[in-house]
């Protein structure tokens, strides 16, 4: 946190403080923390959600300390989409003030060769990853599309950008994710609301530890300034670390023959 405290004193200014609560679900992991940190130093209150309630009590508890905000917890089941009106309308009506962005950060990234063959892991996969966050972000857009005004910033990741041997199924999932928020993007431009679709690389997570292959690992404070500076410039895509728009380039651009000798 020491990293976000230092930066909050000279850019707090950036993002509109006390114009709204800042939503993110998925809070319990080490990117939604940071994120969450990052618009609670520039002053929005905050709303967590997720499982975990206890840390998020304990998360909510340092936010409201260290940068004299309101803050608030909430459940969140991602696959439970009959609920998921109820918890939206719970987040909006919070504070007075209403919601000034969602941050949806919520997933999971089973082991290819578990999902492929298991239907059952490849299907929630596919739920988590995708269907539940169409489901929450369809309440979403309308809401901020009534207010005119607002902002929608969802992890996706650079997995999305070309289907891998080693994590296609995941990736496929967050492909389908990200050419959701395309369509998206360009139906709340009209009503000024912003929708920002971030591209991680290998970030330093409980999700990504012990896998193999992993190689320029970031921090969750530098993904977490990424997206916060994404959102207060209105970035359609944000790759982070921002080298990572250059690999997956260069990777978009192998041939297919070639590609598919390739041990990716």
């Amino acid at each position: 946190m020491k990293e976000i405290d230092e930066r909050a004193r000279g850019v707090a200014v950036e993002s509109a403080a006390g114009s709204g609560a800042v939503l993110v679900i998925g809070a319990g992991s080490a990117i939604a923390r940071a994120i969450s940190a990052r618009f609670a130093a520039a002053g929005h209150d905050i709303i967590l959600a997720g499982r975990g309630l206890d840390d998020l009590r304990a998360t909510a508890a340092d936010l409201k300390i260290r940068y004299n905000v309101r803050t608030a917890v909430l459940p969140f089941e991602a696959l439970d989409f009959e609920g998921h009106g109820g918890f939206f309308k719970s987040s909006a009506t919070q504070f007075e003030s209403g919601l000034f962005g969602v941050v949806v950060c919520h997933g999971m990234m089973p082991s290819q060769a578990e999902a492929q063959k298991d239907w059952e892991i490849a299907r929630r996969t596919i739920d988590v990853n995708y269907t539940s966050a169409v489901s929450i972000l369809n309440l979403a857009a309308e809401y901020f599309q009534s207010r005119k005004a607002g902002f929608l910033c969802v992890l996706s990741s650079v997995a999305g950008d070309r289907g891998r041997q080693s994590n296609y199924l995941y990736g496929s999932a967050k492909g389908a994710l990200s050419l959701y928020l395309q369509g998206l993007r360009q139906r709340l431009a009209k009503a000024g609301v912003r929708v920002v679709t971030v591209k991680p690389g290998f970030t330093d997570t409980a999700m990504t530890w012990g896998l193999p292959g992993m190689f320029l690992v970031a921090s969750p404070e530098k993904v977490a300034e990424d997206v916060f500076r994404g959102v207060n410039k209105g970035k359609p895509t944000v790759y982070t670390p921002g080298f990572w728009r250059v690999i997956m380039f260069i990777i978009r651009s192998i041939p297919e023959a070639v590609y598919n000798r390739m041990k990716l």
